[in-house]
């Protein structure tokens, strides 16, 4: 008994040093194959970890398995596994391949119905979303370069007749830097001359039949596409030229004192106590031969055998911008104080819109036009005028007109061809 408990115990002793040999092997093994920054995991994985692991996908578009010919290759037991980056504050870093690993090459394609790159709106301008400033105007192709919104800027109102802007701001009959800005700005922008050609039967020239009632825009010969060759300027009334000078009637005095400059006008404007009291711009075109033009649209028109009277008239709109101190109770206490007590007017500057440097027929001296001549003018707007007549137009002849006319030809208009009809 004694010889058999011996053994067994001895027998005990031999197998708890090989259980303690077996963990120390165990675990030099392992502090070698798990070290801190080895970024591998050697162990073999049981089936159940293989399935169940998040890291490596056998189906992975990002990644796939190449030998790696620097080190030896892994054992089958050997599952290599990507390392999982700690956050780090900055930029997202492009993924890195590991060894034995090479990015799968993308399709440059974008997938179909994807969104734009950039937002689908216009661009915010610099003074607009940093010095706030105010926009530039906007430009509209085939219509010449100007700022057309300040044709009726806020606080005005434009005419039945389309001739002249108002206000009574009160600012601008208070402040005379305020006008002169104001005055300065409107000046910038031309009046709209136009050719009205109205043809008419009838027992007398304003009543009966309108066969015919044409208008054409020639504001475009003001504005040369080259800023730089713009011909208008601002002038103030010189001494002893008759205009309204702060009084109801037209005068020669008073004179102001310095320079006679706009800034002194406007001085004197706003220093008037007058209980109704008005400042206006008048735009005015100059230089253009009026006669000229009639004459050659009535010659057009003999040669069409027309039967009734002809009128041909050169309108200008928009062609006055005028200043009102307020109103003390209404429009119409307004109206019947400058019935009764007058109005006093200062009409003293004209914005000056010259058609040519000087009147036609001074070629001589070294006239030059704006734009065009008023020859040049005709031989380009003769056929569409004609070809209104002839279809006996109301309304405007534009450039759609001379267009046809360019590309397709105007259609023959010759007397034979133009049915006036009855006289009544």
């Amino acid at each position: 008994m004694e010889a058999s408990s011996q053994s067994a115990a001895e027998e005990k002793m031999r197998l708890q040093e090989r259980l303690q040999l077996q963990e120390g092997h165990e675990s030099s093994m392992s502090s070698q194959s798990r070290g801190p920054a080895s970024g591998r995991n050697t162990v073999p994985m049981t089936e159940e970890e293989l399935e169940s692991s998040p890291v490596y996908d056998q189906q992975s578009p990002l990644y796939s398995l190449v030998p790696d010919q620097q080190s030896p290759p892994p054992s089958q037991s050997a599952i290599p596994r990507r390392p999982v980056p700690g956050s780090v504050p900055g930029p997202v870093p492009r993924p890195v391949p590991e060894s034995g690993l090479e990015p799968v090459p993308r399709s440059p394609t974008p997938p179909p119905y994807s969104g734009p790159s950039t937002p689908a709106q216009e661009p915010i301008q610099p003074h607009e979303s940093q010095t706030g400033g105010p926009r530039p105007p906007p430009r509209y192709p085939g219509l010449p370069a100007l700022d057309y919104r300040l044709y009726k800027p806020p606080l005005f109102e434009l005419s039945s007749d389309k001739t002249t802007i108002k206000t009574t701001a009160a600012h601008l009959s208070t402040s005379a830097e305020a006008l002169v800005a104001l005055i300065r700005q409107q000046a910038t922008v031309p009046p709209k001359p136009q050719v009205h050609i109205v043809g008419r039967r009838g027992s007398s020239p304003n009543s009966g039949r309108v066969d015919f009632d044409i208008k054409l825009n020639l504001l475009p010969l003001l504005v040369p596409e080259d800023p730089r060759q713009r011909m208008d300027y601002l002038r103030c009334v010189g001494p002893g030229e008759v205009a309204f000078r702060g009084g109801s009637k037209p005068s020669t005095q008073p004179e102001v004192d310095g320079d006679g400059s706009l800034d002194a006008w406007a001085a004197r404007f706003v220093a008037d106590t007058a209980s109704v009291k008005a400042f206006a711009l008048e735009r005015v075109v100059v230089n253009l031969d009026m006669d000229w033009l009639e004459g050659q649209i009535r010659k057009l028109v003999v040669g069409m055998r027309y039967p009734g009277t002809v009128a041909v008239s050169f309108p200008v709109t928009h062609n006055r911008v005028v200043v009102q101190n307020p109103d003390r109770v209404n429009k119409f206490i307004t109206s019947v104080t400058g019935l009764f007590v007058g109005k006093r007017k200062y009409e003293v500057v004209k914005a000056v819109w010259p058609f040519a440097t000087m009147p036609k027929g001074s070629e001589g001296e070294g006239r030059r036009c704006a734009v065009q001549s008023e020859e040049v003018w005709w031989r380009e707007w003769k056929d569409p005028i004609r070809y209104a007549i002839a279809t006996k137009r109301h309304g405007w002849v534009t450039n759609e007109d001379k267009l046809e006319a360019l590309m397709e030809g105007t259609p023959s208009t010759t007397p034979a061809d133009v049915d006036w009809g009855p006289e009544y």
